[in-house]
């Protein structure tokens, strides 16, 4: 299969996904000036898309497999 049309594919993958994410931490600290000395916290979450890590995964897979299909017609030419 063309490296372009793969590529392709991956990208429709993700996009076919959706806009969900998933959540990695979830931080929680005291608020900044008085309301922190009143005792009030401030939640920072940090997600990821799920389109991205699709992307992502799928792109990183392609390139190991590229990469040891030139490792072995290396090999094999020696």
């Amino acid at each position: 299969m063309d490296d372009f049309k793969v590529v392709g594919a991956i990208t429709s993958a993700a996009a076919a996904t959706g806009t969900g994410s998933v959540t990695i931490a979830t931080l929680t600290s005291s608020a900044p000036g008085i309301l922190g000395v009143l005792g009030f916290t401030t939640t920072t979450t940090v997600a990821l898309p799920i389109a991205g890590i699709v992307a992502v995964t799928g792109l990183i897979t392609f390139g190991v497999y590229k990469g040891l299909e030139i490792a072995r017609q290396q090999s094999e030419s020696q």
